[in-house]
């Protein structure tokens, strides 16, 4: 059984211990932890995007943040008491395999959606088709890119800022046209797409393991 062990001080300690080379990225971490934790603590959503293994981080994020991560999350007291009083050991049984979950949706995940839009408008635009479709004031977007250039990732960044939904953009090189688009620009200090992905994780490890940490009590 996975148990709370670490405070959101010491995930983000061990971070900067561990990759010590993204120190220079340690006040763009902070703002965007910061603008994930006013979202989830207001209501919001996060979505995600990015391409090839951009697109895969995008899910891992995903699957970090709607079910339990270093520690078995307790869902709602009242969610919890209304499973139990309408549905008795039925209720009681799912209530207590249900998990904490911070809502997060993976624009990369709908092939019939993006695939329809592709041929039917523009391939380019079916990230920012789902974040107009979704997203809403109040929402994050976290854009992956690792040279800050994919068009599809800085068309769903326009529209972000056209709708009033806060942007992230995960990067690496000098964060390319991105850097005049998102609010907050996590930019590490690599130039290779492999090697800027190998930090990418550690980055939003901590991100979610902090969201986890601040927002949920242990089971």
């Amino acid at each position: 059984m996975k148990k709370r062990e670490k405070t959101l001080e010491q995930l983000r300690k061990e971070l900067f211990d561990r990759f010590p080379q993204l120190v220079s990225c340690r006040t763009s971490f902070d703002e965007a932890f910061s603008t994930l934790l006013n979202c989830y603590r207001e209501g919001g959503k996060l979505l995600v995007a990015g391409n090839g293994g951009s697109a895969a981080d995008s899910e891992h994020i995903v699957g970090e943040l709607m079910k339990s991560f270093l520690f078995n999350r307790k869902i709602t007291d009242d969610v919890e008491r209304n499973l139990v009083e309408c549905f008795g050991e039925d209720g009681l049984h799912l209530a207590e395999k249900l998990e904490g979950a911070l809502p997060a949706i993976p624009l990369t995940s709908m092939p019939a959606l993006t695939s329809a839009f592709a041929n039917d408008v523009d391939v380019a635009v079916s990230f920012a088709q789902m974040l107009y479709g979704y997203g809403c004031a109040g929402d994050v977007l976290l854009g992956i890119s690792t040279s800050g250039n994919s068009k599809n990732v800085l068309y769903a960044l326009m529209v972000a800022k056209a709708k009033g939904i806060r942007t992230i953009l995960l990067t690496g090189g000098t964060g390319g046209r991105g850097r005049a688009l998102a609010d907050h620009i996590i930019c590490v200090p690599e130039t290779e797409t492999f090697k800027i992905q190998e930090l990418h994780l550690p980055i939003y490890h901590a991100l979610c393991a902090m969201l986890e940490a601040e927002l949920f009590q242990e089971k």
